[in-house]
């Protein structure tokens, strides 16, 4: 009989206290097999409530394994695995700079399947990194703040609109901190590439006192109770599922381009368990055959038809032009530069 949640969120906590490991752990779920047969370790940076019903759903359909789940951030499960060499079965992330060096440098071990096959040559590398959602940037904006107007539709018109009106944005305005975010960072490398108003509108935030942030999910809740007036570059599949539950923003995709990143899993080198890691890959990236885990986790699956619908959703690539900037002397660059632009004080 399954354990109830309690018993095993206790287990997951006396799991966590050994072995002692150099990254953190942000949560841990165990999910005990009835007969257990196996046992299946991930590590992720997808929280637990959004991952939830798709791990309950593999376990539906494998019912003799046992799932230790591990939520951390994309640095410190670079680390785990990069730096560390901690043996986990799947690692899940949306760092895909970080998943692209992982296989680069040998740490991933290659599979291949019917279903990963029927993937986009665009949503897999090498046969060893397999996209299985498609998550824009987004921009929300507060209904109290922008009540009666309409939010504006690019980076151009935002640009605009923060200096035409500098008093009432300043300090109004959240995004990454793109020096503790690896999602952040990504994204802010990937617009640096993209447009030239990248750094434009980076020097304007930083003259209003952006606020900055580590995740999306604090950028998303300050925008909703009016602290923000408006947060960029914020994922926009947690902005859909607070939607759900939140009232107070409205989710604005700008019209000049949108980075679309796409969460990925790969099985390490240090896997044990292969065979089941490699049923979770094929259960992932089969994610739209299953629109109720759609529904339930808010993740969006692959699906290319959007961007053929929508010319300003862009993928963001997989190939060694994600490695660029995770050079060190390269980073430190960028860093500098976003330094000069964004904090000013």
């Amino acid at each position: 009989m399954r354990f109830s949640r309690t018993a095993a969120q206790l287990i997951a906590a006396l799991l966590t206290i050994s072995p002692v490991v150099a990254y953190d752990i942000q949560e841990r779920m165990l999910y005990p097999a009835e007969v257990e047969t196996s046992v299946l370790r991930v590590i992720s940076t997808a929280d637990l409530d959004v991952f939830d019903p798709i791990l309950l759903a593999f376990q539906a359909e494998n019912p003799g394994v046992s799932i230790d789940y591990i939520v951390t951030e994309t640095a410190d499960l670079m680390q785990a695995l990069y730096t560390d060499g901690a043996s986990f079965d799947l690692a899940i992330s949306s760092a895909m700079d970080l998943q692209t060096k992982l296989a680069n440098d040998g740490f991933a071990r290659t599979y291949t399947s019917p279903v990963t096959e029927a993937l986009p040559d665009w949503a897999r590398w090498r046969n060893q990194i397999f996209a299985f959602t498609q998550e824009p940037a987004v921009v929300v904006v507060s209904d109290a703040f922008f009540a009666g107007e309409q939010p504006p539709q690019s980076r151009d018109e935002l640009i605009a609109l923060l200096r035409e009106s500098p008093e009432r944005f300043r300090g109004r305005i959240g995004t990454y901190d793109v020096r503790r975010s690896g999602f952040g960072y990504m994204m802010a490398t990937q617009d640096s590439r993209n447009s030239e108003a990248y750094w434009r509108l980076m020097e304007v935030m930083g003259w209003l006192d952006a606020q900055l942030y580590c995740c999306s999910g604090e950028m998303i809740r300050d925008v909703a109770s009016g602290r923000l007036a408006l947060a960029y570059n914020v994922l926009g599949s947690y902005a859909q599922s607070q939607l759900a539950t939140t009232d107070g923003f409205r989710i604005v995709e700008l019209d000049d381009y949108v980075n679309v990143m796409l969460r990925t899993v790969l099985i390490p080198q240090t896997a044990q368990n292969i065979s089941d890691a490699q049923s979770m890959v094929d259960f992932l990236t089969n994610l739209a055959a299953r629109p109720d885990l759609v529904a339930a986790s808010e993740l969006p699956a692959i699906a290319p038809e959007t961007f053929q619908a929508n010319t300003a959703l862009r993928p963001i690539r997989f190939g060694p032009g994600l490695l660029v900037f995770l050079d060190q002397l390269k980073r430190e660059a960028f860093l500098r530069n976003w330094e000069d632009s964004l904090v000013q004080n």
